[in-house]
């Protein structure tokens, strides 16, 4: 499946990567997307232009129903970072999560994608569920330790984020 090739299951929807014109419309799915953290418009912006080869939009029609946005680690460039997966509740329910996922590996294919690693944290039952699909589809383990603990949340009534972490991956 190439960037703009309809998934096999949907043939109205299309998977791709985010362009300058989308973050408006990113921003507002992630706004109503709770538990997912709100960021500024600009950060959307950003994604899309300079991590769009890392980030993926599931479009059907005109409407945007879900988004993945991840980077390649400075340090361990093996290392995809999932930041947010979300899905607009209109969509939720047929496995999209698991499609842009798959569309971003296949994506990637060829890159030194070893790890996909992403912090989730313990009352998001439907991402935790999502990132535990992958690792039993790509049959791999999934690991979880430690990572931000609620107190590195300043004033903020935040959950801890323990770090997921999926692979190794065949890379391929």
């Amino acid at each position: 499946m190439t960037a703009a090739d309809p998934a096999p299951s949907d043939p109205a929807l299309i998977l791709r990567a985010p362009q300058l014109r989308d973050a408006a419309a990113i921003h507002q799915l992630i706004a109503d997307s709770p538990p997912l953290d709100l960021n500024s418009e600009y950060l959307y912006l950003l994604l899309s232009e300079h991590f769009s080869q890392t980030c993926v939009i599931a479009q059907r029609g005109e409407q945007i129903d879900g988004f993945i946005s991840a980077y390649f680690l400075p340090d361990r460039p093996d290392v995809l970072f999932v930041w947010q997966v979300a899905v607009h509740e209109r969509a939720r329910g047929r496995r999209l999560g698991q499609a842009m996922l798959e569309h971003l590996r296949e994506r990637l294919r060829g890159r030194s994608l070893r790890y996909l690693e992403t912090t989730v944290s313990p009352g998001n039952r439907a991402s935790r569920g999502l990132f535990a699909a992958m690792a039993r589809r790509w049959g791999v383990p999934m690991q979880e330790q430690e990572f931000f603990d609620t107190a590195l949340f300043a004033d903020q009534a935040h959950e801890a984020e323990p770090l997921l972490r999926i692979g190794p991956l065949d890379s391929g």
